[in-house]
C-alpha cells in the first residue's frame, strides 16, 4: 500500500470573502498535490493537502506568500497516510 504526506492547515485572519479558496486552487495547480480547501463557519479556512512532503510544504508556503496580507495565523498538522484525494477542489 502506498502512503503520502498529508497536512491539515487552518488559516485564521481575514481569509473569507477575499478570494482565498480560488487562490488556493490556482496555487495548487503549480504543485503535485491533491486535496481541497473550504470555508469554516467560525471564519477560518481549512486546507487539506496530500502528496510528497516537499510538494505539500512548498504549496502551503506559496499560498501563504500569495495571501500574506490576509493571514493572521496558520496552524498545521502533518501525518503519513494512504492517499484519499484525487485532484484539488474548492468545497
Amino acid at each position: 500500500m502506498s502512503v503520502v504526506h498529508h497536512e491539515s492547515v487552518f488559516f485564521t485572519g481575514h481569509v473569507q470573502g477575499v478570494g482565498f479558496r480560488y487562490a488556493a486552487l490556482q496555487v495548487a495547480q503549480e504543485f503535485e498535490v491533491a486535496g481541497y480547501v473550504c470555508n469554516l463557519a467560525d471564519g477560518r479556512v481549512q486546507l487539506e493537502a496530500e502528496g510528497r512532503a516537499e510538494e505539500v510544504a512548498a504549496f502551503v508556503t506559496a499560498l501563504e506568500e500569495r495571501m500574506h496580507g490576509y493571514i493572521r495565523k496558520t496552524e498545521r498538522s502533518a501525518r503519513v497516510r494512504a492517499p484519499q484525494f484525487s485532484g484539488f477542489a474548492i468545497k
